[in-house]
Parts: structure tokens; sequence; C-alpha cells
């Protein structure tokens, strides 16, 4: 029998063949993972993952009683996700008025050991029409503490009947900052969810280190805003809700709290700034020095700001130089001694003014303007006159306090 030869062009033919059919079998074949998209915020531990592959749901036993899941709920079925890992959008139904009005925390299923405080069952009382009107919306949470882990947990599940912040749409693109007071280490945000003025978040937030015996003391500041993409986000309003006297050893409780308008407490006055100014002709430079802030109004309900001051450079009403100082750490009356050197591009200071913004420092979401103070040829009172003598006697460093306007 006569020996089977081949050419070196079939071998390589050959070879070429069965690799495109292993690379074939390989991209046909399914991945071992799958990819879960998990909200910022949202708590997940692994006895929350149950066989059907979703977070955000309050028990198993609740869901074998409902076949549907409700939209105000968190839930992510895997097996609807595209090949990008991301899920189709829903549009969460808007409740009408009757709705709203016959609420009650018992929409929220809870294990048999959750209690609810006699207190939030006061806010859901009947009102008139005419308090209906400056109502800016219930917050819905619970609060629970997990012994074995030491753990303290928030769930912010919902706000019902929020303003509309955009005239145009008439609607609101809510989303709600915390803060655990006196304070402030812990600060968290939920998620911002588009057009509603009910948002379903259910996003649950967990503070690890906090002995239960210190929680007594703690205070929860909710601050509910609305995001605005080209200016300055909408603040809607805020909840104080200090935990004493809750007893949490008993289980996750349930609260509601009317939404109530930022800064109702009075305020003496926007604070002042001690400044130091100092023109050299001869370098044709300004030197500025920010010495001290006091009496700085409360930026939030526990009284304590992180304030920093910017010092803008304008030229001909141009801004022509940016500097800001450190941020100092909770306090009203805040030392911060720095110094910074504008290089003028005229001769003189007459089309020359210079802008300090006192704000407060908050990673959460955008910095808040405490006050404001301008410095120029055409500024009146305290900071005209500080501003013409530094024009008279250059060279002399010449420090004054000025009281702060509105930002």
């Amino acid at each position: 029998m006569a020996p089977i030869t081949a050419s070196r062009e079939e071998f390589v033919s050959l070879f070429a063949w069965i690799c495109c059919q292993r690379k074939s079998s390989k991209t046909n074949k399914t991945p071992p993972y799958k990819f879960v998209h998990v909200l910022k915020g949202v708590d997940i531990y692994p006895e929350n993952l149950n066989s059907k592959k979703k977070f955000g749901a309050d028990d198993k036993n609740e869901a074998k009683n409902k076949p549907v899941m409700p939209k105000s709920s968190l839930h992510l079925d895997l097996e609807k996700q595209d090949l990008n890992g991301n899920f189709p959008k829903t549009i969460p139904k808007i409740p009408s008025s009757s709705d709203l009005e016959n609420f009650t925390p018992k929409l929220f299923p809870e294990r048999e050991k959750d209690t609810i405080s006699p207190e939030s069952l006061k806010s859901t009382s009947s009102i008139s029409s005419e308090e209906k009107q400056d109502k800016l919306g219930t917050l819905f949470f619970s609060i629970e503490y997990n012994f074995e882990k030491k753990a303290f947990m928030v769930n912010i599940k919902e706000a019902r009947g929020l303003p509309a912040m955009d005239e145009q749409s008439m609607t609101s693109d809510p989303y709600i900052k915390m803060t655990i007071l006196p304070e402030k280490k812990h600060k968290v945000k939920t998620r911002v969810l588009r057009k509603t003025l009910d948002p379903a978040f259910d996003e649950t937030f967990t503070f690890y280190g906090i002995p239960y015996t210190q929680v007594q003391d703690l205070s929860l500041h909710f601050m509910i805003l609305s995001f605005d993409r080209f200016s300055r986000d909408d603040i809607i309003g805020e909840v104080l809700f200090p935990l004493s006297g809750i007893e949490l050893s008993e289980g996750r409780m349930l609260m509601n709290k009317e939404i109530i308008k930022k800064n109702v407490r009075k305020s003496s006055g926007r604070g002042e700034l001690l400044i130091s100014l100092c023109y050299q002709s001869t370098t044709n430079t300004l030197t500025v020095v920010v010495l001290k802030a006091r009496h700085l109004p409360k930026a939030d309900v526990s009284g304590l700001s992180d304030p920093y001051v910017k010092v803008n450079l304008y030229h001909a009403k141009k801004r022509i130089s940016k500097k800001k100082t450190h941020v100092k750490k909770c306090t009203p009356n805040a030392v911060f001694n720095e110094l910074f050197v504008f290089d003028i591009p005229c001769e003189g200071l007459e089309e020359i003014s210079i802008e300090f913004l006192v704000l407060d420092s908050d990673r959460g979401s955008r910095n808040e303007i405490v006050g404001r103070l301008t410095l120029g040829a055409s500024a009146e009172g305290t900071a005209g006159e500080h501003w013409k003598e530094i024009c008279d006697y250059p060279r002399r460093q010449i420090a004054k306090w000025h009281a702060l306007c509105d930002g």
C-alpha cells in the first residue's frame, strides 16, 4: 500500500482550518460569569443573594406571595440584561392624589419583629388643603442595628409628593444626601432619579464601627435635592431625625417624616471676614492675606461648617486669576492665615476688583456658598474704604473686618 503524502501547502491549510474551528467553538460558549450592576450606596450581603439572583427585596417569603415585583422596590433580573450588562429602562408609575392620601407605612412589608415609631404614625394624620400647598413632601426610611456585624443601617425607601423644581417639565430629578450628626464623619447620597415627584430609591447604607451605646447620641440629617445639569442643584428641603429615645433592639423600625424648608432657623447675618491687602506699585503686585472668619451661619442642622475661601481676581470684569485656602473642619470661626500674591496686568488698581467667596466644603455634592465679599473701586461701605486706603498708601499692609453678604 502506497504511503499517503501531502504537500506543505495542504498541511498549512489543514492547520488554519483546525484553528478556526477551535476559535469558533470557544466564542459560542457561555462565559462562566454574570455581570451584576451594583448601585452606589446599596449594601449587598451574601445572604441577601437568593437563588433568583436579585437584591433589594425584603424577604424570600414576601417574594413568593407576590407574583409581580412592585416597581417601587429595587429588582435586577440578570436574564434581562443586554450584551453590555445593562438593564432595560422602566418608567415608574406615578400614583394619583387619592393614593397619596391613603398611603401608610403598611406598604412596606417587613419582618414580623419590625416596629413602627409612634411619631411616624402622627405624621400620617389628615391635613387641610391650605397646609398641603406648603408641604414639600414626605420621606420614608427605615433604621436597623445589626448586632452581629456591629453595623448601623439606614434604608432610604422613597419620597412622596415632592414639589416640581423644573417649571417647564413640572417635575424634578431628586436625590438625597444623608449625614450622621454631630460629627459629620459619614456622608452618603443616593442615585438621581429622573423626572419624578415620587422617587423610589430603596437604597441601604451600612455604617460600621458605631457602637450601639452611641446610637442614642446621633441624629440623621437628610437633604433632599433636585439635580440640575447646568447650574447649582436645587434644594427641595431637609429632614432632621434625632435617634435619642429610639430602641433598635427589637429590629427594624419604619419611619416617615415631613420634609421642611432648609435654613428655617434664623441666623444673625452671614458672618465676617478679616482681610489684609497690600499694593506694591514698584512690582505691580497685590498681596492678599485671608486671616480669619467669624460668626459664620449654620451650614446644616449640626451648626458646624467646614469653611474655606476662594479668592478671584478680576480685570475689567473678567476673571484673570483664582486661589483658594485650605478647608477648616467643623468651625464657624476659622483661622486661615494664608497669603496670595497676584500680578496686576495694568498700572494702578482702577480696573481691578477682588472677590472672596466663603464656602462650606461638602464631599457629597457641590459646595454651598456661605457668604460673598467684593473689594474694588466701585465697592461701598468698609469694602470701598479699604480699597481706597491701599491705593492711597502703597507698600502698606492694611487689614479690616468685612461683613459678608448673601451668595
